[in-house]
């Protein structure tokens, strides 16, 4: 399945057989330990750097709205990001998965993004544009 925005994504997960939790790891751009001064360069571009998790949230699917409502609530929180990664998780036999569900994944996603491994995650900056990693 091809998807190219968040509401395609929302689109999806409601076909989905099973009802699904979103799970959002909000990152900042930052440079890597022990930098040098062509990465540096590079970063003040607006290019390069780290993606360093802030903070994350999960959300069913039933209490997401638009993407700007979930830009507007985590301005609420006063942590910057820049790019916010997102995976689903997927209930079983009908049922969602709860908040308490989704703290392993959430975890497992933060983990993931540390090390570099964001390939399983669809990806946007703030302004809801999706974000493609080669």
């Amino acid at each position: 399945m091809n998807i190219s925005s968040f509401e395609e994504l929302q689109a999806a997960a409601r076909q989905q057989p099973e009802p699904q939790r979103f799970l959002f790891v909000f990152t900042v751009a930052e440079l890597p330990e022990g930098y040098t001064k062509a990465q540096i360069e590079r970063f003040h571009a607006g290019h390069g750097g780290v993606l360093t998790p802030k903070m994350c949230t999960d959300k069913a699917q039933n209490e997401l709205g638009s993407f700007a409502d979930l830009v507007k609530e985590s301005l609420q929180t006063e942590q910057d990001w820049k790019i916010v990664f997102v995976a689903c998780l997927s209930g079983r036999n009908g049922v969602m998965p709860s908040a308490e569900d989704a703290e392993k994944p959430l975890k497992d996603m933060v983990n993931s993004i540390q090390n570099g491994a964001v390939s399983n995650f669809l990806a946007y900056d703030r302004n809801g544009n999706q974000v493609n990693f080669s």
